[in-house]
């Protein structure tokens, strides 16, 4: 592999945080030439696979603030910004676009004359427990234009949030590009009764000897640092070791402020709902849209159901409705905690549905449900790593594709993938090989069974702080749903619209979404593997 032939590449020392006594034996001079062992600066990509790359990081692109340092005074101030909607008092049916015009200013008050903050949107009716998400665009002055799809009758009310300022996106990027460490990993290693632990990472600063982990099938590339006296081969188990502090100067940390600019409202100069009047026609046509995963909003939710517009939801309200459809079915739920989730909802819900002690490691897997009498089996298994999961087992863990590729697959299997949250802390080259390979066996799997269902979930979006942002903010998570989204377009998979579904809801944002967004996520999912016979 690649990994052997590495050029000398300039890595900055850092300071390792020692935890659970994992040795950090890095030097400490500000500049050290070393060999990194690093998985995504040297792919070796066909011509096809560059290309898609490049077009994948140019959509991506976010706008740049002016060169020059930009003073916290300067930076984008959601107290003094404000929305209009743009005539407010027309007359609105349901069908109608809505258009708000939201206005940056600093924290002296002064207009914005740059965009690239992160904004979002949701238009929302509380008594009818209604909402759906707005598409923004940035008018690279200051300003930016959100649309909304009015979709219900009644009084509809706009809410505007700023995630980030534009200042603290540059941040962001910076940390996502310099920092690919600041979340570690660790593996132990054990013989007999001696063991030792070492870090881990999908790419470690050279100069001392690691174990090379990198996947024979897919090559995804993963090392350790080797123990000093046992061999790799002894590696037992994989965890997170922890998270880096001290990432931001003084002056960026300002930029990372809960009660001032992490996603706070931004307020309405003017009216901030609308008044919406019913379709005269019922109009059917809007459902005959293809499933288009880059297609806004994609659904919306009305007396707390989501409604898609790109296919019919039937509301598994009844266990019973559920076993029917799964009867006979294989279900293999592939992923982070957010799909273990849905394992543990439909094992709880469905009370033939018992879980057999795998005496696997709580919440990390991997887990499994068997239904005896309708003949169901569902099975759940976290992603190979970065995973940041308590301890992984090494036998346990295994990359998604070459999990697909082990699957005979037909009209009983049934897959289920979600993939984002682990890889937020990586350039997104890391990202876009692990869904090639993914998707490489997505589409065999296809064309030996093309009956197979496989349905993607996407990311969601969930509570931000200071520190929280810089590992795993929703803009990251936002970047990597773009592209994940793109990839997957045109195959014949179909996608739950977490994210959609985690903005037009009223409860707050959370990473693990609430009981109530679950079930309508499952809703989702079943009416994909059961579609009503129309």
């Amino acid at each position: 592999f690649s990994s052997q032939h590495l050029d000398d590449d300039t890595v900055s020392g850092s300071n390792w945080i020692t935890e659970n006594n994992v040795q950090h034996s890095l030097s400490q001079t500000s500049k050290t030439t070393r060999k990194p062992y690093c998985g995504y600066s040297q792919q070796t990509l066909s011509k096809r696979e560059q290309a898609e790359q490049e077009s994948l990081l140019t959509a991506i692109q976010w706008p740049k603030p002016p060169d020059g340092k930009i003073t916290f005074a300067q930076s984008t101030d959601p107290s003094h910004s404000d929305f209009m909607i743009v005539k407010p008092s027309r007359f609105f049916k349901v069908g109608d676009q809505l258009e708000v015009l939201v206005r940056m200013k600093d924290f002296q008050g002064k207009p914005k004359h740059y965009g690239g903050d992160y904004l979002q949107a949701r238009i929302h009716s509380p008594e009818l427990k209604a909402g759906a998400a707005g598409k923004i665009v940035d008018c690279h002055n200051g300003l930016y234009k959100v649309f909304f799809t009015l979709l219900w009758p009644g009084e509809v009310k706009v809410s505007v949030s700023l995630v980030h300022p534009s200042e603290a996106i540059q941040v962001l990027l910076r940390l996502r590009e310099e920092r690919p460490d600041r979340v570690y990993f660790k593996s132990s290693f054990k013989s007999g009764r001696y063991s030792e632990t070492t870090e881990c990472n999908v790419c470690l600063p050279g100069g001392l000897p690691v174990c090379n982990f990198t996947d024979l099938y897919t090559g995804e590339p993963w090392f350790c640092y080797k123990p000093r006296k046992l061999s790799c081969a002894s590696r037992i188990s994989h965890a997170k070791g922890g998270y880096l502090k001290g990432l931001l100067t003084q002056e960026e940390s300002l930029f990372f402020q809960s009660d001032v600019n992490i996603k706070r409202p931004i307020l309405s100069s003017g009216p901030d709902s609308v008044l919406v009047k019913p379709k005269a026609f019922t109009d059917s046509s809007s459902m005959d849209r293809a499933e288009d995963p880059t297609a806004s909003p994609s659904g919306y939710y009305y007396e707390d159901q989501w409604r898609s517009r790109t296919h019919w939801i039937h509301n598994f309200n009844k266990s019973d409705d559920i076993t029917e459809c799964l009867q006979g079915k294989v279900i293999y739920l592939f992923g982070d905690s957010t799909i273990r989730q849905w394992f543990e909802y439909l094992t709880a819900f469905v009370p033939d549905l018992v879980e057999f002690n795998l005496g696997s490691p709580k919440n990390v897997g991997p887990f499994m449900s068997v239904d005896l009498k309708h003949n169901i089996l569902l099975k759940f298994r976290c992603h190979g790593p970065p995973i940041r999961f308590s301890t992984v087992f090494s036998s346990e863990l295994r990359y998604i594709a070459n999990e697909l590729n082990s699957i005979v697959g037909g009209r009983n299997t049934v897959i289920a993938i979600t993939i984002w949250s682990h890889f937020s802390t990586f350039p997104v080259e890391v990202y876009i090989r692990r869904l090639r390979n993914i998707r490489r066996a997505v589409i065999q799997l296809l064309d030996r069974s093309p009956k197979t269902s496989v349905i993607i979930r996407t990311a969601n979006v969930q509570e931000l702080g200071p520190e929280v942002s810089l590992f795993n903010s929703d803009w990251y998570s936002f970047q990597l749903d773009s592209v994940m989204r793109r990839m997957f377009s045109g195959i014949a998979v179909h996608f739950v619209d977490a994210w959609e579904m985690s903005v037009a809801h009223y409860l707050p944002h959370n990473l693990h979404p609430n009981e109530i967004i679950v079930k309508n996520q499952i809703d989702a999912f079943l009416s994909y593997v059961c579609p009503l016979q129309t």
